[in-house]
């Protein structure tokens, strides 16, 4: 009898704790909301944090206002994120490296990528091509890693950990190279140092080196994936030039997440209004110009699939060595 007693109290406490929440998201939003980015302004995740947001605010009545919070590899705008209420009113767009690569790169992490964020939408990262500076000698793979052989070269990289640093870290451990990651806070920054001759290539998104390239400043010569990128079709893939392994085909993301128990009626609304953005001009203009896919994935879908490649994400860090080194 005392333990039916017990469980009846677990119930009943259960309940009054997820109540407030459920009476809150009744009535949500009524004030507006943070969309915190672990990125400076400029780049992709920033881009597709701003365009959803501005649609959110037209639909849903009230401003969504998006801060940019660098540093750590996206660790500050997550911690952040993590220890926010689950209320509706905070929000996080990050991309793949801190949900996966981080638990390889840190030795302490200041929050908990399975236990601390409730999935709301993904999206397509793109392609990302590797470019080098206009003044480098090297209009395809092949001579770049002949380049790299003989010499130091720079590769920027977005973000400590990130696709393009287990990609330095690869071309090293099989060809040889002398490829040296140079970390920076986003992409802006680092496009515009390759712009400037600064570093020797970089690899990051489309969009950001669209202007670059539009200046001849920049030049691609290589895209992940097996496909080519349909906003580069000039430009051949890593595998079209015999570089196969899997780090050169495997895709990242750009993800949308909220604090941990964030009620689901929210999760999925504005899952729903984000693939309901996905059909205005605006975004389908977006998508086109940069090779994204059409639309983003719902937060089951989106959950789904970082259950499959997360774990390929993490192996790959540990199989690479990737450190802050």
């Amino acid at each position: 009898m005392r333990q039916i007693r017990r469980r009846q109290f677990l119930i009943g406490a259960g309940a009054l704790l997820a109540a407030p929440l459920a009476a809150r998201a009744q009535g949500w939003p009524a004030k507006p909301v943070r969309v915190v980015v672990g990125f400076p302004a400029g780049g992709l995740t920033d881009v597709l944090a701003r365009v959803y947001s501005e649609h959110l605010a037209q639909k849903l009545g009230q401003n969504f206002v998006v801060e940019n919070k660098p540093g750590a590899g996206s660790m500050i705008a997550c911690a952040e994120v993590a220890k926010a209420a689950p209320d509706g009113y905070t929000f996080l767009f990050t991309i793949s490296t801190a949900m996966n690569q981080n638990r390889v790169l840190y030795r302490k992490m200041l929050y908990d990528p399975d236990a601390d964020f409730t999935y709301v939408s993904g999206f397509d990262a793109g392609h990302l091509p590797l470019a080098v500076a206009a003044g480098v000698k090297a209009a395809n793979m092949q001579e770049y890693v002949e380049l790299a052989r003989t010499r130091r070269v720079t590769m920027g990289n977005y973000s400590p950990g990130s696709y393009p640093h287990m990609v330095a870290q690869q071309l090293n451990k099989l060809y040889g190279t002398q490829v040296e990651a140079v970390h920076y806070k986003g992409e802006a920054p680092m496009w515009a140092d390759l712009a400037s001759g600064q570093i020797d290539s970089a690899l990051g998104s489309i969009a950001a080196m669209l202007p670059h390239m539009a200046s001849g400043k920049v030049r691609p010569i290589a895209v992940p994936t097996m496909a080519r990128s349909p906003r580069l079709p000039e430009v051949p893939t890593y595998a079209e030039q015999g570089f196969k392994e899997s780090v050169f085909v495997i895709q990242g993301w750009i993800g949308m997440f909220g604090p941990a128990r964030l009620p689901r009626e929210i999760v999925e609304r504005i899952s729903a209004l984000n693939q309901e953005a996905a059909e205005t001009p605006r975004v389908k203009t977006l998508n086109q110009n940069f090779g994204l896919r059409a639309k983003p994935w719902n937060a089951k879908e989106f959950e789904e699939l970082n259950r499959e490649v997360g774990p390929q994400w993490i192996a790959l860090a540990r199989e690479l060595g990737v450190t802050l080194d």
